[in-house]
């Protein structure tokens, strides 16, 4: 889908939170700053003119088996959340199915990733059990037609399938999340890209990945994370 951007729009919230996230990263650290940009992620979604024309809504869950990239504090927060809000039981049922998506991943590239389902550890009754805490992947995935992510579902190899966003939605947090992370690596914190079931299983399987994150080093050994490009970088 081809949207025509507005560079006033975007400029405004890369400056504003290149900013904050700066001030938070350099004041607080990593997990809080990521916290409170969440929290300006949602409200800045929530602010986009065009937020009315969204067809999602709780219940809809066919992007729940599409893959999601995070970044490394995203699964640390993810899983300090899940540690607090679940019992044992419930936690060992979600990391051993992290564990098994993990293996039918691991080996595969983004093209082969992007062309199967794969349900996300944290779908539970046809909700999002971590929605608080879900990945600023998640946090950018909307659609103005259903349909269209039903059959992407339906039919995950086919790549010529493009659903219907909201073009100023999607450039709201396109540019929140690229300044953040721009924020991010400006301070010395891993920003790669990494598939969400295999950072899962990397950091329960290595406590030590949290110190190395903390002390702005690869944390998760033995698994390699993309670079992300920026796609308003020449904005």
């Amino acid at each position: 889908m081809e949207i025509a951007l507005d560079p006033a729009f975007i400029h405004g919230i890369l400056a504003q939170e290149h900013a904050s996230a700066r001030e938070d990263l350099r004041a607080l650290g990593a997990l809080p700053a990521l916290e409170l940009a969440q929290h300006r992620h949602d409200l800045r979604i929530a602010a986009a003119p065009d937020v009315g024309t969204l067809a999602c809504c709780a219940g809809c869950t066919w992007c729940c088996y599409f893959t999601v990239d995070v970044r490394a504090m995203e699964v640390f927060r993810i899983l300090d959340f899940t540690a607090r809000s679940f019992t044992p039981e419930e936690q060992e049922r979600i990391y051993a199915e992290a564990r098994a998506n993990a293996a039918a991943l691991r080996n595969l590239d983004e093209n082969a990733r992007m062309s199967r389902n794969v349900k996300c550890p944290f779908l539970s009754q046809g909700r999002c059990t971590i929605y608080s805490v879900r990945p600023q992947s998640c946090r950018n995935y909307h659609a103005t037609n259903v349909a269209g992510c039903q059959q992407s579902y339906d039919d995950p190899g086919n790549a010529e399938i493009d659903p219907d966003f909201a073009p100023y939605v999607y450039q709201a947090g396109v540019a929140h999340v690229e300044a953040f992370s721009s924020a991010m690596r400006e301070a010395g914190y891993d920003g790669s890209a990494y598939e969400l079931n295999c950072a899962l299983d990397a950091a329960l399987s290595d406590p030590d990945s949290r110190r190395r994150f903390e002390s702005k080093q690869q944390p998760f050994g033995g698994l390699a994370g993309e670079e992300v490009p920026l796609e308003f970088d020449d904005l």
